[in-house]
């Protein structure tokens, strides 16, 4: 008690606009993760690599608190942790679990619906020693959002399979363009003509989604003032050599081909939906009708490296970590398609128009304008806003090349899903080596069959690559 009370004493930082408001009652926000490990999980090893690692970074060993000395504002406070208490190692007979893969999917939703202890550091690390389809064990990991990125994290503390001093590699999307062209001023000017422009515009639809433009009403949204429900989190792995197919045939991104198949997999389950109402309600809800959204978070500090993040664990420098992202809304194609590859070409169209527009760090800057000014129930309450009139959360991690340990232990895969936000859906997509793991946040209350959705994602990504082969194949014949 008395070294967590000099603990208190030393430097309190306030928390960033971003962790504010992740922080604030009615905006709870969490990141879960999933580790399927191929050799049963030692968990003293885990404990005392985090005590390497993650126990070093200042907010690992700190727990929010109310300063009322400045308004309530919530600050980080160091405190005296224990590794021991916050990584959990139930006692689990495995011949008691008939269905290992269902367990697993109880036991993630039951952790993400749990709320955090506010009265400590704000993560936990949980050891299961089962055998699932598709890992020999698990760890789950749990962060509250206020932390920062936990992904990044996650990857600074593995290292690769093949030289186990070696941070893992990452693909990148981030290209160098030259500036050598004759013509490159008359370029840059019309560029930026475009991104003025396109910014205009994306700015005022976020407009009037805050005002009052609100998403149809689907099976796939809660209805308006939701708060925060429970949800089932589940997972399904699926080849990455197919997304690459489709995206290096299409000349397109990674994000593009997810995007492609999230609106082509939507569509087909709200179709099914509809299908099944009669024939007066399926006219009036067609799909032809329906204005779905999403909303993406961006990452608005591209330049901070994994091995900055190591360096700051392993040797306390100093380096850029945290929540500095901001939020762009995406309308998804949410429509029956005889060319299933109409679905990926208008992904990519509209994503190249939210490439060039600043909506995110605007959006970014106008919080954290309208939080000093007003606070965090103002913002809170234009966030919440925002999240209730559109439909579900998208986001992608493109995680390392090739097989990576944690704390010595080798993965087969990474799962992950940040609960933010009363939306009834959040759709992550996080590869890793070889693989995709497709991760569904849904609530049940609203969405019942979360695999079935999962299903029309996985399907729809086969029929973009069938219909991909026989063009191909029909201009290889010609």
């Amino acid at each position: 008690m008395a070294r967590e009370k000099q603990a208190e004493k030393t430097v309190m930082e306030p928390l960033s606009p971003v962790s504010r408001l992740f922080v604030s009652p009615g905006f709870y926000g969490v990141i879960v993760f999933t580790l399927g490990f191929k050799t049963r999980c030692n968990s003293s090893a885990i404990v005392e690599g985090i005590k390497n690692t993650w126990i070093k970074l200042p907010r690992f060993s700190s727990k929010v608190v109310m300063d009322d000395k400045k308004n309530g504002e919530a600050i980080w406070v160091p405190v005296s942790v224990r590794v021991e208490d916050h990584v959990s190692v139930p006692d689990i007979d495995p011949s008691d679990i008939t269905d290992p893969d269902q367990f697993l999917e109880n036991y993630t939703s039951n952790i993400a619906n749990t709320p955090m202890d506010m009265s400590r550091p704000l993560w936990e690390f949980h050891v299961l020693n089962i055998k699932t389809s598709n890992a020999e064990s698990i760890g789950i990991g749990k962060f509250h959002h206020s932390l920062g990125d936990g992904m990044s994290l996650l990857y600074a503390s593995s290292r690769k399979i093949s030289d186990p001093n070696a941070l893992p590699t990452t693909a990148t999307t981030r290209k160098q363009v030259g500036s050598n062209d004759s013509w490159w001023l008359v370029a840059r000017f019309w560029f930026m003509t475009r991104v003025i422009f396109t910014t205009f515009i994306e700015l005022f639809k976020s407009l009037l989604t805050l005002c009052y433009m609100r998403d149809t009403k689907t099976p796939l949204m809660g209805k308006p003032g939701d708060r925060n429900g429970p949800r089932k989190i589940i997972h399904r792995i699926i080849s990455f050599d197919d997304v690459k197919f489709v995206k290096n045939t299409m000349k397109m991104k990674v994000n593009d081909v997810f995007l492609g198949i999230t609106q082509a997999g939507l569509s087909r389950y709200l179709g099914k939906k509809y299908g099944d109402e009669d024939p007066a309600t399926r006219k009036k809800k067609s799909l032809e009708e329906t204005r779905l959204r999403g909303t993406i978070a961006v990452n608005l500090r591209p330049d901070t490296k994994i091995k900055d993040l190591a360096d700051m664990m392993t040797k306390g420098s100093k380096c850029r970590w945290g929540n500095f992202i901001g939020v762009v809304i995406f309308p998804l194609w949410v429509k029956s398609e005889d060319d299933p590859l109409e679905y990926v070409r208008r992904a990519k169209a509209t994503m190249d128009k939210k490439k060039i527009s600043m909506e995110a760090l605007v959006l970014y800057g106008f919080i954290k304008f309208t939080m000093k000014i007003f606070g965090e129930k103002v913002v809170e309450a234009i966030t919440r806003r925002v999240f209730s009139h559109t439909t579900l959360t998208f986001s992608n991690v493109l995680g390392p090349n090739e097989d990576i340990s944690f704390f010595e232990h080798p993965m087969c895969y990474v799962g992950a899903s940040a609960l933010i936000g009363p939306q009834a859906l959040i759709i992550h997509y996080v590869s890793y080596a070889d693989k995709i793991v497709i991760n569904l946040a849904v609530d049940t209350t609203v969405i019942p069959d979360p695999h079935q959705l999962c299903d029309d994602l996985i399907e729809s990504l086969d029929i973009i690559k069938l219909s991909l082969k026989k063009k191909g194949l029909h201009k290889m014949e010609v």
